[in-house]
């Protein structure tokens, strides 16, 4: 995933974990709205409904059989409960408010039933009045407080008057007294279930209100942390690893090429590992051009003192040039002139001078060879002709009758652009090294290779090999491994080839042979 791509998806968890909070503290908002107004409601209930007590009380102690304010205020204070209780119906109907709904129309039923039976009560009293005129003076008396004690007034009634207990105002006030204690019962019913109301109400308040609480002082901080630490961990990745990246970078300023200090597995898909990987890969090739600059610093260098020694060579070789040149006549006209009656130790001397004078100056010869170092004469040659004429004219010059010679060539002209005579002469030398590696009895393989730009020869033989500390000095002068031989003949080889734009390396390994491999450019 990019960079990108994680910074905004960790700002829309951020995001969602905001609104995901802000939606839960709206819900608990509606929540404690709604049981505020639960308890703004029970509260009113259990207002209303104590009003409603204080009202039958005045009704019972003050009321008249003619007066209806204190009715119509009961009968007001029922309705309001009624609608309260009706317009905000539980969905349980098992519950407080259920049986506070019930208990408010069981009340005013019972109320209404004292109302009707007051108004019995009232005609039976007057036509009482008729029967009993003697006691006319007590009736007032007895109307006026029948209501607060029906119970006393019908025994009163049955004492004074002689009334029998069958007597419809007797039995009236008897059944009024019952009605009166089941309503006031009803009533301390219904001032219990407000106070319950209100009580679980302002409990479901404080309970809402304390969740918020813990919603504010603890899920919001949760929240916000955790968003932020989404955030945190995907920068602190990010940071991490363009540290590392960073410190690669100034180690590399120093010359170093290291690869950046983290697994691949760790390195993401995002730009900074896409970045992490380009770099690794520019690092490879640093190290590649480091390698091939080194390489070119030692041709370079190399190149340098052949050119110096190759002007010390030549000033020697002419030098000694006339001396052995003199020494030589010398010697023929000793030995011609002893002729065959000398003694055989002086044969032995004579011979022994002519000898290492001709070997002196075959080495004079390969320095005049190497210190002249003149420029190629370029023509269109067959690869594989020269090749082939070079190891027949090595064949001549050394032991080789046992070295099985193979050419491996595409079919076809091979053509190369070069100074044949030079060309040959390096392949003779390459040719003569590797019969004498293999002391004249061994392999010899030639590989040609053509591509659209180069091409390339390999020269192989199955001889002792190249020690690895030597292999990085046997281009130059004077250097060999072998008990006779001047160390010219792969200096002269890498002059001629450096002259025709090519280049040359070798790989060997001790018992396994060497493998010389010339790379020449097409033009």
């Amino acid at each position: 995933m990019s960079l990108k791509r994680k910074i905004t998806l960790g700002f829309l968890i951020s995001a969602l974990l905001l609104a995901v909070l802000a939606a839960y503290i709206y819900v608990n908002f509606v929540e404690i709205r709604k049981e505020i107004r639960n308890l703004e409601l029970t509260d009113t209930i259990r207002s209303k409904s104590l009003q409603l007590r204080r009202h039958e009380k005045n009704f019972f102690l003050y009321g008249s059989l003619d007066g209806r304010e204190e009715v119509e205020i009961i009968h007001s204070y029922l309705a309001e409960l009624n609608e309260m209780l009706t317009e905000n119906r539980p969905i349980d109907e098992t519950d407080k408010r259920s049986r506070m709904h019930a208990l408010v129309g069981e009340y005013r039923e019972r109320f209404s039933r004292i109302e009707r039976l007051v108004h019995e009560l009232q005609r039976v009293f007057e036509r009482t009045k008729t029967s009993f005129p003697a006691y006319r003076q007590f009736f007032p008396l007895i109307e006026m407080t029948f209501l607060e004690r029906p119970l006393k007034a019908s025994e009163f009634l049955e004492r004074e008057f002689q009334m029998r207990p069958n007597h419809r105002l007797i039995s009236g006030l008897r059944e009024l007294d019952e009605e009166i204690k089941r309503l006031r019962k009803n009533g301390e019913d219904i001032i219990m279930v407000s106070k319950d109301l209100d009580r679980t109400a302002r409990a479901n308040a404080e309970q809402v209100i304390a969740i918020s609480q813990v919603a504010i002082l603890v899920v919001f901080p949760l929240f916000f942390l955790s968003g932020i630490g989404v955030l945190f961990l995907i920068s602190r990745s990010a940071t991490r690893r363009l540290a590392l990246l960073m410190e690669t970078v100034e180690r590399t300023g120093r010359g170093q090429f290291p690869h950046v200090d983290l697994p691949s597995q760790m390195r993401g898909d995002d730009e900074v590992g896409v970045l992490i990987d380009k770099f690794d890969s520019m690092e490879e090739r640093l190290v590649q051009r480091e390698a091939e600059l080194e390489q070119k610093n030692a041709e370079l260098m190399l190149t340098k003192k052949l050119a110096a020694i190759g002007t010390l060579a030549s000033g020697v070789a002419h030098e000694l040039n006339n001396p052995l040149n003199n020494i030589s006549l010398s010697a023929q006209v000793l030995a011609r002139e002893a002729g065959k009656d000398c003694p055989p130790s002086m044969h032995e001397a004579v011979t022994d001078i002519l000898g290492q004078t001709a070997r002196v100056k075959a080495i004079v010869g390969d320095l005049l060879e190497f210190a002249r170092g003149k420029d190629p004469l370029f023509r269109q040659i067959e690869l594989q002709d020269l090749l082939t004429s070079a190891f027949r004219h090595m064949s001549g010059a050394v032991d080789a009758e046992r070295v099985r010679f193979s050419l491996t060539a595409p079919e076809g002209d091979v053509m190369l652009y070069a100074d044949p005579e030079q060309l040959e002469r390096v392949f003779i030398n390459l040719f003569a090294n590797a019969a004498h590696a293999m002391a004249g009895a061994g392999d010899l393989t030639v590989t040609v290779q053509p591509s659209p730009e180069e091409i390339t020869v390999a020269v192989s033989d199955s001889g002792t090999g190249i020690p690895k500390d030597a292999l990085e000095k046997v281009f130059e002068p004077f250097y060999t491994t072998k008990h006779r031989g001047t160390g010219l003949g792969l200096a002269i080889v890498f002059n001629i080839l450096k002259k025709h734009g090519a280049d040359i390396r070798v790989e060997s390994e001790a018992g396994r042979g060497t493998t010389f491999t010339i790379t020449f450019p097409k033009e």
